[in-house]
């Protein structure tokens, strides 16, 4: 009954809705791809702490966790600050110098530092009349 020059968005009286379809299959992929944007900008801190090698990366990943947990944006912001910073390293130097105190005190002979103990429990101690005099102590006598 409908006339032949109804336009295609309206759903032929027998047929489907091709519009509705197509509208639901867009609403589908775009809600994906919204959701896909949220999780990549969510993550962005903790991909740039990554790719840097900072050794921050954990407490970066933490904060991203805590934000998305929480809904507390301050979290994302002070990961994203972190990420953006580089810290010193602090710990390979000091790694390097336990090293090489650590080869300096194998370095030592076995034999000398023997030499030296047996020196120092042999030699006489010094007696410094010099010094304050003990007390005498009472005798219970």
């Amino acid at each position: 009954m409908a006339p032949h020059h109804l336009p295609f968005f309206l759903a032929p009286g027998s047929g489907t809705d091709t519009l509705m379809v197509v509208m639901g299959v867009f609403l589908i992929g775009a809600v994906f791809w919204v959701g896909t944007l949220y999780w990549r900008l969510h993550s962005l801190p903790e991909r740039m702490a990554h790719k840097s090698q900072k050794l921050q990366f954990e407490l970066v990943a933490v904060l991203g966790l805590i934000s998305l947990f929480t809904h507390i944006h301050i979290f994302w912001i002070a990961g994203l600050l972190l990420a953006m910073i580089d810290l010193p390293d602090f710990g390979t130097p000091l790694r390097s110098i336990a090293g090489s105190v650590e080869k300096i005190a194998e370095a030592t002979p076995v034999a000398e530092d023997d030499q030296i103990r047996k020196e120092a429990v042999t030699a006489p101690l010094p007696t410094d009349k010099s010094g304050p005099a003990k007390e005498k102590e009472p005798s219970h006598a």
